[in-house]
């Protein structure tokens, strides 16, 4: 082994620095630039439906079926949230084994134009999911211009890109740390820990820097939290763990049942499937009054801020709208949306609890649990939320009800992610 003299050692430690910075810097920029055109791509959608109600009923089927028609032809790998890629692609680059067709600039670009194309037709998916793939893709490309490739594994560029994907997406850089350990599930070598986490913050920051310090739902004010909590806690758990837990299930249908009549025929004409989808999406929405279009994000910001309160039918169409995207083919995540999902139902059901509680409390504690119920990550979940609305004084409340909900949920099937994960091999 050659022997690098103090000198030469830091000068290559600080091209190792500077190398992984620059790309996290990128992935800070295109993370920042996916959240733009997804904006952009929803505002179209809205503004097209608001002039036509019958307008989603020609739009979802049309880009359904260009959406999955360019990503089978040009960018497979792209389907879906990107977090089961991600996870396989760790789990690959441990074994020495080729992850390009999970993590490339390839892959990053066709996640960004196409994730945010399929907002146009108003399925109710997310970016954040998504942003996790492009930013393991461009930070796991810094690997082949390091000045020593052995200095980083591959796999924790990977896994740090993951990490930095959740962070830039949500402006939450704690839960990007936490999601690394807890969902992608590996470790970070000691000696290039520090590293890996400043880039991470770095490419948090330039996100931050490019769309603002912003709460992703805004504020939520609570006066105080008692054991008048725990009630509502154990409650919301229950419920949130149940839907939670069976949305998961019945998005690992296809995995389970891949001898269904109905599977079968998404293998064999999956563009036409992907139309029928679309036409659903637009139903649902026409159906709900159009709660369950898009992601969810401006309804939930409402609901969170105590601007709104929902109808019963809400969580119901935005978690049929939220399983019908998924199973389309096209790119889009589920954590939006699952956000969406549990505050449409702390909406519903803050009434059982009386004016001693208040709405905004239960609204958090439902979007906790159903978040953690569908990914089986409590305290993922716990911290995004608890990041995501600034409600640091519920942070005991928001991890007790996530693993309630986990609990339960974990009784109705194994990990969404880490299931969907074993689905892409080479």
């Amino acid at each position: 082994m050659i022997k690098l003299g103090r000198g030469p050692w830091r000068s290559l430690r600080w091209r190792i620095r500077l190398t992984l910075w620059f790309f996290a810097a990128l992935t800070g920029l295109l993370v920042a630039a996916f959240a733009k055109l997804a904006d952009g791509a929803l505002t179209l959608f809205f503004a097209l439906e608001s002039q036509a109600a019958w307008a989603p009923f020609l739009l979802a089927p049309a880009v359904g079926m260009i959406t999955v028609g360019l990503t089978r032809k040009y960018f497979p790998g792209i389907q879906g949230s990107g977090i089961p890629q991600v996870i396989a692609a760790t789990r690959l680059a441990g074994q020495g084994k080729p992850v390009g067709h999970l993590v490339s600039i390839r892959i990053a670009v066709g996640k960004i134009l196409l994730g945010a194309f399929a907002l146009i037709g108003g399925f109710s998916a997310g970016r954040e999911g998504p942003s996790v793939q492009v930013a393991a893709s461009v930070l796991s490309a810094a690997h082949r211009f390091l000045p020593l490739s052995r200095a980083i594994r591959m796999r924790d560029l990977i896994l740090a890109g993951g990490a930095a994907g959740v962070s830039a997406a949500f402006n939450t850089p704690l839960a990007g740390i936490v999601f690394a350990v807890e969902e992608l599930g590996r470790r970070l070598e000691t000696r290039t820990s520090g590293i890996l986490v400043s880039s991470i913050i770095l490419s948090g920051l330039l996100s931050m820097a490019l769309l603002g310090n912003y709460n992703y739902f805004g504020r939520i004010h609570v006066d105080r939290v008692d054991l008048h909590i725990v009630g509502p806690i154990v409650v919301c758990g229950a419920i949130c763990g149940g839907l939670g837990g069976l949305l998961s299930r019945l998005i690992l249908w296809p995995q389970h049942r891949p001898e269904a009549s109905l599977w079968r025929w998404r293998a064999a004409h999956p563009v036409l499937f992907a139309g029928g989808c679309g036409l659903a999406v637009a139903a649902l929405g026409w159906l709900g009054g159009g709660l369950s279009y898009g992601s969810g994000y401006g309804i939930t910001q409402h609901v969170v801020s105590g601007e709104a309160t929902l109808p019963w039918h809400a969580p119901v169409t935005r978690f049929l709208a939220t399983l019908v995207s998924f199973h389309s083919g096209i790119p889009g995540g589920i954590f939006a949306p699952s956000l969406a999902v549990g505050a449409a139902v702390g909406s519903n059901i803050s009434a059982l609890f009386g004016p001693g509680i208040g709405a905004i409390p239960v609204v958090t504690l439902c979007m906790t649990g159903f978040l953690a119920a569908v990914t089986q990550a409590p305290i993922t979940s716990a911290i995004i939320v608890m990041e995501m609305v600034d409600g640091h004084n519920m942070v005991l409340s928001l991890m007790a009800v996530a693993l309630v909900s986990r609990a339960v949920s974990s009784r109705m099937g194994a990990e969404l992610y880490q299931e969907l994960a074993g689905y892409f091999r080479p």
